[in-house]
């Protein structure tokens, strides 16, 4: 649910509203619930405005609602839509598959003020039997769509997560299948839509990512996997490809798994979310106590930590004239030592990488540095 600026919170079904239509279902609702429980339906969708929304509701600065709906609309392949808080529903985008179709997933807000998303489908009709696989594309709050950039397997396929906007002001997402390995990629892509992959998965450090991106407080992005991994998992036969990862990519591409689920950990991760103590908390969908649910588990609550950053220290003696450097820091860490002669001037000269420091302290000479009237040093993280 997203909380709305009256303090309310407002959120989405599936199904359910009108059940007069689909076969007695209904086509979902947009609905209001207080914080003291009191349930509101603002819209009952009716298939030619939308059907079956299936993510939550981004809340824009003129304090009204926008989402998607993956069905229903003029052709059936989806809607954006805006929606106030008494209920006024306006569609603003059907599409028509060529401009993409099936939008899964959340809207995000850009910081020129327009609504990013992507579609599971269309754009591209020459792949996946004439039904493409999936654009990222742009909408005003007047309902202008552009399409930014359509997939075409090679560099994604089938995107169903909301975009994450980076603080350079590129938005970053995922795609559940495609890239070399067709085991699902990481994107990036600019407000011109020109689209960059990022990571190709290969089972073994992930696959099929499916929940969107969060952006970290040290700039880096974090996501989850919801196969790959560990793929030794003899006793769960439906999971030879694995059970999931949590992984780091910095915004040029270069990725890290921090964690593998085994089983009893979990199984299918679901998207992560950043605490104040700025560790991740998540859940997983199966595993845990591998004793119920014919050995796949009803899921886990777990939490990524991370040790704190310990900041590198320079001290500084003389050796026979010259400066004698003492580095010390984090045993594995790569740090770099530069050196100005000006405290006022912001650019300072490296002198020396330490590449994966393995003593601390770590000692070095700078014999350009004997004799100088003015030298200053520090050391900071590679």
């Amino acid at each position: 649910m997203t909380l709305g600026g009256d303090g309310n919170l407002y959120g989405t079904t599936d199904f359910g509203g009108n059940t007069n239509l689909n076969n007695g279902s209904g086509y979902g609702t947009v609905f209001q619930i207080t914080t003291n429980g009191t349930l509101t339906t603002l819209v009952s969708f009716a298939n030619t405005n939308g059907a079956n929304p299936y993510a939550g509701l981004t809340l824009d600065n003129d304090g009204n609602f926008y989402g998607t709906t993956p069905q229903g609309g003029s052709t059936g392949w989806g809607t954006v839509f805006q929606v106030t808080t008494n209920g006024t529903l306006t569609t603003l985008v059907s599409f028509a598959k060529t401009n993409g179709g099936y939008p899964e997933a959340a809207l995000t807000l850009g910081n020129d003020g327009n609504f990013y998303g992507t579609t599971y489908m269309g754009g591209n009709t020459t792949l996946d039997d004439g039904n493409g696989v999936g654009t990222i594309f742009r909408v005003t709050t007047n309902g202008a769509l552009n399409e930014l950039a359509s997939f075409n397997g090679t560099n994604g396929w089938n995107p169903d997560a909301a975009l994450t906007l980076g603080n350079d002001g590129n938005f970053y997402g995922t795609t559940d299948s495609g890239g070399s390995s067709f085991a699902g990629t990481v994107f990036k892509v600019t407000t011109n839509g020109t689209l960059t992959t990022l990571v190709s998965f290969g089972n073994t450090n992930g696959a099929e990512p499916d929940t969107a991106l969060v952006l970290g407080s040290d700039g880096n992005f974090y996501g989850t996997t919801d196969f790959g991994g560990d793929v030794t998992n003899s006793a769960y036969p439906a999971y030879s490809s694995g059970f999931g990862t949590v992984f780091k990519v910095t915004t040029n591409g270069t990725l890290t798994t921090l964690a593998f689920f085994s089983g009893t950990n979990g199984i299918n991760p679901n998207a992560l979310t950043l605490g104040n103590d700025g560790n991740f908390y998540g859940t997983t969908r199966r595993g845990g106590n591998t004793n119920l649910n014919n050995i796949y588990g009803y899921g886990t609550v777990f939490c990524i930590s991370f040790p704190p950053v310990v900041q590198p220290t320079l001290t500084l003696q003389f050796w026979a004239g010259y400066p004698l450097l003492s580095l010390y820091g984090t045993l594995g860490d790569t740090y770099r030592v530069e050196y100005t002669t000006n405290l006022a001037d912001s650019n300072w000269t490296p002198m020396l990488i330490v590449p994966s420091l393995s003593i601390s302290p770590f000692r070095m000479i700078d014999p350009a540095g004997a004799g100088q009237p003015m030298r200053y040093y520090r050391a900071v993280m590679q």
